[in-house]
C-alpha cells in the first residue's frame, strides 16, 4: 500500500472511518486499545460477561474487557484498564496481573488493538454489573474445565461466543 493518504470518510463520537486507496477500515478516536481480562476464581472459576450487543443483536460471552483511554479515561495505561474493567464489570479486584500478550483482533476491518492480562488472587469487592445506565453485564463464573462445554451450550440457545475468550486462555497457559 505504500505511503498513499489515509482520509476520514465518516466521524462519530466513539467510531471514525477511514479510506486509503481501496480499502475502508475502522478506528477509535478516544482509544488506543483495549484490554481483556482472564481472570480465575481462587475455586478455579473463569469469570465470562455476558451482554447484549447492539451490532450482533443478540446476547454475547466474552472475557471482562473494555477500551483504555476511552471518553472518560483518556491517556489511561493497560494495566490501570484492566484492573478499572475488571472490577466494573464482575466487580473482583485482583492482587496479581499479568500482561500475557496482544495484537489486532480484526486487522481487516480495524487499527485497533487489544491486550491480554491475567488476574489473580481474586477477591469480591462490588456488585459488577458494567459502569453507567447503558451497560447491563450479567456475570458468570464457569469451573476452568467446563468453559468450552457451557460455551458450547449456550451458542445452541442463540447466543455469541468471543474467541478472544480461547485466545486469553491459551495465552494464559489454560489451555482447554
Amino acid at each position: 500500500m505504500g505511503k498513499e493518504e489515509h482520509k476520514v470518510a465518516w466521524e462519530g463520537k466513539f467510531l471514525r472511518v477511514r479510506v486509503c486507496g481501496h480499502w475502508e477500515y475502522a478506528e477509535r478516536p478516544n482509544s488506543p486499545a483495549g484490554v481483556a481480562i482472564v481472570a480465575v476464581t481462587p475455586e478455579g472459576e473463569l469469570l465470562l460477561a455476558e451482554q447484549f450487543r447492539i451490532p450482533m443483536q443478540k446476547n454475547v460471552f466474552e472475557l471482562p474487557a473494555g477500551l483504555a483511554g476511552d471518553e472518560n479515561y483518556h491517556g489511561e495505561e493497560f494495566l490501570a484498564a484492566a484492573k478499572r474493567e475488571l472490577k466494573e464489570e464482575t466487580g473482583y479486584e485482583a492482587d496479581e496481573w499479568e500482561e500475557l500478550g496482544g495484537g489486532p483482533p480484526s486487522a481487516g476491518f480495524s487499527n485497533e488493538q487489544i491486550f491480554f492480562f491475567r488476574a489473580g488472587k481474586l477477591r469480591k469487592v462490588s456488585a459488577g454489573g458494567g459502569a453507567g445506565k447503558h451497560e447491563k453485564i450479567e456475570i458468570h463464573k464457569v469451573p476452568l474445565k467446563k468453559v468450552r462445554s457451557w460455551l458450547a451450550d449456550r451458542e445452541k440457545a442463540e447466543a455469541a461466543v468471543d474467541p478472544k475468550i480461547f485466545a486469553g486462555l491459551f495465552l494464559s497457559g489454560l489451555m482447554l
